[in-house]
């Protein structure tokens, strides 16, 4: 009965993209919604669906702008994800203008963030076109190539484009972190935009699970000293999060 259950639910999942919890209950009047977010529980470590907050969407909903590649980096390490987006979503104020990477946990974000007025740069194809759901947020999208595995896009003339706009401040992740080589991530042309990107906002929030901690990627963009607030997991280890504090960095 519940395996029958899971079922059904990913399938309607499949067939309408994304539900609301209170949705998932007129479907299913005689579960409980605690059972329900255990079956959607089921479904994520399955592989099957993306948790959001209040519901969750279907995997071949992601798929459809995204790619194979980026959607499987959405169900990695989802929680952590989750927890960041929510604490960054809580820091966004009415009228700012911001810049937002094309990273999984900015699509996240993309998802919590409240639909109030504010401009938003980003790099990121699938964050786009999540935020392109909200009515009142005012989207712009920064051209160049496509990076295929994480539907970002980046160019060599990005430090003539972002001489001509204005954004508070930069919300951006990195795939890899080390004391000694800074935030790192895999393409040189992204590298390149990113250390634009900072040195344009007056603020930058760092974004970064636990999960990267102690990786190396092939190019840094980034050190400790360039960033003003580091957003991670409860399983951020507590001798890192004093290194960062010790720079007077907000660690959050």
């Amino acid at each position: 009965m519940k395996r029958e259950r899971i079922e059904e639910i990913a399938e309607i999942l499949d067939k309408r993209g994304r539900m609301t919890l209170e949705q998932l209950e007129e479907v299913f009047p005689n579960v409980s919604q605690m059972t329900l977010r255990r079956d959607l529980f089921q479904l994520e470590e399955d592989g099957r669906i993306i948790r959001i907050r209040g519901g969750a969407m279907s995997v071949k909903e992601v798929q459809k702008v995204s790619g194979e590649e980026y959607t499987k980096k959405t169900t990695i390490n989802t929680d952590a994800k989750i927890v960041i987006a929510q604490k960054v979503a809580g820091l966004i104020d009415e009228g700012v203008s911001i810049f937002l990477d094309g990273g999984t946990t900015a699509m996240y974000l993309s998802k919590e963030m409240a639909d109030t007025k504010c401009n938003v740069f980003t790099n990121g194809i699938a964050v786009a076109m999540e935020l392109a759901q909200k009515k009142n947020i005012n989207i712009t999208v920064v051209g160049g190539q496509l990076m295929k595995d994480n539907l970002s896009t980046a160019s060599p003339a990005s430090k003539d484009y972002f001489e001509l706009t204005n954004f508070e401040i930069a919300i951006v992740s990195a795939t890899a972190f080390t004391p000694e080589q800074g935030f790192s991530c895999n393409s040189q042309i992204e590298s390149d935009l990113l250390k634009n990107v900072f040195r344009k906002a007056r603020q930058v929030f760092m974004m970064l699970d636990s999960s990267k901690i102690g990786k190396i990627n092939p190019y840094t963009f980034a050190h400790i000293e360039d960033i003003d607030v580091l957003i991670t997991d409860d399983h951020f280890p507590k001798e890192y999060k004093e290194l960062f504090e010790s720079k007077n960095i907000v660690v959050m």
